[in-house]
């Protein structure tokens, strides 16, 4: 059978690099490709005002992508029905990620201990992309 990867892809108003900044930091993951749309083949389809807006990014780590672009603000929808969904393998990891990806944003689960998780919590960060950050417990 051939390999499949399934990769989150986000779209933001204008706000994509500062976007990709605080996600490279979170996840530790290092920018493996950018391009603006001034640098892109379609560079002369694009208003010059859009050229400092990124095409495309992408921030590789143990095996996830994210990408990401800026598009035209009168053409941006904010993220509805999908959540990204971060594990970590220690409640001091998860507090330090749900610190710095909802400052600013929007708490919507505080982090705390459930049933599954040492921590669990979920919010929206200040670009408007929704997060669950969790830390399972050991199972019986």
């Amino acid at each position: 059978m051939s390999s499949l990867s399934i990769n989150p892809y986000l779209n933001f108003a204008g706000n994509c690099r500062e976007a990709f900044d605080l996600y490279a930091r979170v996840l530790e993951a290092p920018v493996s490709f950018l391009i603006t749309m001034g640098e892109s083949p379609m560079a002369d389809q694009v208003p010059k005002e859009m050229h400092d807006r990124i095409c495309h990014i992408c921030l590789q780590r143990d095996g996830l992508t994210l990408m990401g672009s800026d598009c035209p603000p009168d053409q941006y929808e904010a993220p509805q029905g999908t959540i990204i969904n971060i594990g970590v393998e220690t409640a001091e990891k998860a507090e330090a990620v749900f610190a710095q990806l909802s400052e600013g944003g929007q708490i919507t689960m505080p982090l705390e201990e459930t049933f599954w998780a040492k921590r669990f919590g979920m919010c929206v960060d200040r670009f408007g992309v929704p997060w669950m950050v969790n830390c399972d417990k050991p199972m019986p």
